[in-house]
């Protein structure tokens, strides 16, 4: 009886201890398909950033229990075939941090989430409008601005005291003048400038800086003109007065960074972000570095890079991605990684702060520069077009802009051919 008995309770232990981890199971179940998984990309933060990102996604995950992010720094060369491979499959992350530029290109194939839908216009009043925009394509919205930068004049001034140049050039027409100086005192550069295409969109911001546009209302070349004319003559003039090196038609950017850490350019038109890299790989050029207001051209304009972020439409956790892009780029952490990054932020009350707005009588060049760039940005804009095909017409101005620069072309037919190849794109 006593064994039967026995036999009995074991039987019971047995069934609850099944029963228990089936519930257990079972609910161990429901948590892991509840849990929101959102997958972030970045461009070329880490190792540098890591601890500030790490930290931001801790704050997120504990303010939004059950979701879960994973951060992907993809290096800058490879984001664009990484993130065209990942939107053709349909597998993208959730969130990625690219430029308006390129954006825009993806934009036009209806790649990212319409945030016009899921952004509120309280929210999206926080931010710079003019740096908004810079993130639309055909009255949508397809970014969230992110942190921005605007090119200064980063100048050697020992190399100008050797030319006897005592003040710093403003204007292209300026800066003409004074690389012949450079050029026939020292033997050396003015500055590097790249005409690669799929490089800095620099020379093509010259031409609105000089008066040029680039497009009409219909998406029309609209650069045949005078001024568009002038601004070619300009480039043309200062690569056969041997003024460029001739680099410059098959080196990028980088290139110019490199020129002048070994000293053989004057000027360096970069962002303040830079100045750091120099005081650690040329500290010889940087003690002898100043820093002036961005170069422009007649019409005064400057200059604003954007860096944004988009959602894929592909998301499969849409509303928590936009939850996450936003709160990346929210006042608190736009002020915070601004100071971290050296950069500027893209929200109203962030840029406010008096951090941007003074520097000691003591300060050091790259405290300088923050304030100037800050300066810069309530006048600077976007200054080309948003279109999703870009690259075309950046591609088009370049190349038969290099043409006529090797005396294969005239200005004209240069400027001519360039039109056509966009307009029949």
């Amino acid at each position: 009886m006593i064994q039967l008995r026995k036999f009995k309770q074991l039987v019971i232990w047995a069934l609850l201890g099944l029963f228990t981890t089936w519930i257990v199971s079972c609910s161990t179940g429901n948590v892991s398909t509840s849990t929101k998984n959102i997958q972030f990309w970045t461009m070329q933060l880490q190792p540098q950033f890591t601890e500030y990102f790490n930290k931001l996604i801790a704050d997120f995950e504990s303010q939004n229990p059950g979701t879960k992010v994973k951060w992907v720094d993809v290096p800058w060369a490879a984001m664009e075939n990484k993130i065209l491979t990942a939107v053709s499959a349909k597998t993208p992350p959730d969130v990625v941090n690219l430029n308006p530029d390129f954006a825009s290109q993806l934009a036009g194939r209806n790649a990212w989430l319409n945030l016009d839908e899921k952004v509120s216009n309280e929210v999206r009043s926080s931010y710079l409008p003019n740096i908004w925009k810079a993130s639309t394509l055909n009255g949508k919205s397809f970014g969230v601005p992110w942190y921005l930068t605007t090119r200064l004049t980063i100048y050697n001034t020992e190399l100008l005291k050797q030319a006897g140049i005592n003040k710093i050039p403003t204007t292209y027409a300026e800066l003409a003048q004074v690389a012949q100086q450079i050029k026939d005192k020292t033997g050396k550069y003015a500055f590097f400038v790249t005409f690669v295409p799929q490089d800095s969109g620099e020379v093509l911001e010259s031409f609105v800086q000089m008066g040029a546009t680039l497009v009409d209302t219909e998406g029309k070349a609209a650069f045949n003109s005078p001024q568009g004319k002038a601004a070619f003559q300009y480039w043309v003039d200062m690569y056969k007065k041997g003024l460029l090196p001739k680099e410059s038609l098959t080196q990028g950017h980088r290139h110019a960074i490199d020129l002048y850490q070994s000293g053989e350019t004057a000027f360096l038109a970069s962002g303040p972000e830079f100045l750091k890299s120099i005081a650690t790989n040329a500290p010889t050029i940087a003690q002898a570095s100043a820093i002036a207001p961005q170069l422009t051209g007649d019409t005064g304009k400057k200059n604003v890079a954007v860096m944004n972020i988009v959602v894929p439409r592909e998301s499969k956790q849409p509303d928590a991605a936009v939850k996450f892009a936003l709160f990346v780029t929210n006042d608190q952490n736009q002020l915070a990684f601004a100071k971290a990054a050296n950069v500027l932020p893209s929200t109203k009350k962030a840029l406010a702060d008096q951090y941007f707005q003074d520097v000691p009588a003591t300060a050091t060049t790259i405290e300088k520069a923050r304030v100037i760039s800050a300066k810069q940005l309530q006048q600077a804009e976007i200054l080309t077009p948003t279109l999703k095909d870009f690259n075309k017409l950046q591609k088009a101005v370049y190349e038969n802009l290099q043409a006529a620069m090797l005396g294969e072309k005239t200005v004209d037919k240069a400027v001519e051919d360039a039109a056509q190849q966009w307009n029949q794109r």
